[in-house]
């Protein structure tokens, strides 16, 4: 019998596996893919992510991999120009983009040192249940053969969008909206840049550093475009970085990038319920948004501590005590996400309206108010929190 079973070992799963292990519990960690394998991922962390990994004691092996501060931050739409560097958060200024493939092998080294459990190629295909319909297990098959079952306390689906615990679970969506974005992206090389953001009217356009000297070069179209793009998602790719971000195409002009152009147009917008009767959902598994702002990877990390915080103490005793943890979880996962949520289907909607346009106008002109501004995009606050007096003044 294990305390918990986590079921995905990447940037939810295993740093929940991790702070469970740290607070005494029996966890058993299940991946269906490969240690280190990469993932389909924009892969930047905002500050508040970069805060969780240095109270993990983690930040500095993230950065011992070359992994580039992303300092300062740019922004360009209309005829406005911004260019500073977040307040951030617990002393973290600067965001990071490390590769998927980077990051993960940190997080899941990390858990088996905090004496979890790690199997991979391995995939749930059910749910065990008592006899009063509380999950109390799994079961699975691995890739090369043969199957499994195992027992918990709580069973936590930290699985990704198309989760297969949620779907056994039949944990239902509370929030769904359209599908707003399709976006592709690329590496190159020799492609000066920290994080540059870029807009227009049916377009978003950014450039991230990451490990290997190499820069991350994304473009965002309408999801209404999909059928459209794919049809030759090189061509459109390049025209949708030339006429959005004229300077960043300079650069990556005649260059070819060093991996395939990769690409997706199932960018959901969603909550699921958090949890049930000895189930919890955490990471894209329970919520997932539009990847515009980069926010899944630092939102999952809150979501880790969030679940460990009300249903760690909980895994041990009264299983009805243990519901009311998860309950408060949810509530606490949904009045500390929907903001960033709504947030981020307003940028996804690649309509920058005039009374945005003003208000940017006015921040550009002091420098305190534009790292108010990088606050709010690395979702460290509200956008109420540029309504300073100075702002009022300027507006």
């Amino acid at each position: 019998m294990f305390d918990a079973i986590v079921v995905g070992a990447r940037c939810a799963g295993a740093p929940t596996a991790m702070l469970l292990a740290r607070a005494g519990h029996r966890v058993l960690l299940l991946d269906k893919g490969a240690f280190g394998s990469d993932v389909l991922s924009t892969h930047l962390i905002h500050q508040p992510g970069v805060a969780a990994l240095a109270r993990w004691g983690l930040l500095d092996t993230v950065l011992a991999t070359g992994c580039p501060p992303l300092d300062p931050v740019s922004y360009e739409v209309a005829d406005i120009r911004l260019e500073g560097l977040a307040r951030g958060v617990e002393g973290q200024r600067a965001g990071y983009a490390p590769r998927r493939r980077v990051l993960d092998p940190v997080l899941v080294e990390a858990a088996i040192a905090a004496g979890v459990e790690y199997r991979e190629k391995c995939q749930v295909t059910g749910l065990l249940y008592d006899e009063e319909g509380r999950v109390v297990g799994v079961r699975g098959k691995y890739s090369g053969g043969g199957g499994f079952t195992e027992r918990a306390r709580l069973v936590i689906g930290a699985d990704g969008m198309r989760s297969t615990v949620a779907e056994l679970a039949e944990a239902p969506y509370t929030i769904l909206n359209e599908r707003l974005t399709c976006a592709y992206y690329a590496y190159y090389t020799g492609v000066p840049a920290t994080l540059e953001l870029y807009e227009r009217a049916g377009s978003w356009v950014a450039a991230v550093a990451t490990n290997d000297e190499a820069t991350l070069v994304l473009a965002y179209f309408p999801q209404s475009r999909f059928d459209e793009i794919r049809a030759d998602a090189h061509a459109a790719y390049l025209e949708q970085i030339r006429t959005t971000a004229p300077s960043l195409y300079g650069r990556i002009d005649g260059r070819e990038p060093v991996e395939r152009l990769r690409g997706t147009g199932d960018q959901q917008n969603f909550f699921r319920r958090a949890a049930g009767p000895g189930w919890a959902l955490v990471g894209d598994a329970g919520h997932h948004k539009d990847s515009i702002t980069a926010r899944g990877i630092s939102d999952a990390f809150l979501q880790a501590e969030c679940l460990v915080k009300h249903a760690g103490e909980r895994l041990g005793g009264d299983p009805a005590d243990l519901d009311k943890a998860l309950t408060s979880y949810g509530e606490e996962r949904d009045a500390t996400l929907v903001p960033g949520y709504e947030a981020t289907l307003s940028v996804a909607r690649l309509d920058p309206h005039e009374q945005r346009l003003s208000l940017l106008r006015a921040v550009r002109q002091d420098s305190e108010l534009t790292s108010i501004y990088f606050d709010t995009v690395a979702g460290i606050g509200t956008a109420s929190a540029l309504y300073t007096p100075k702002l009022l003044a300027l507006l």
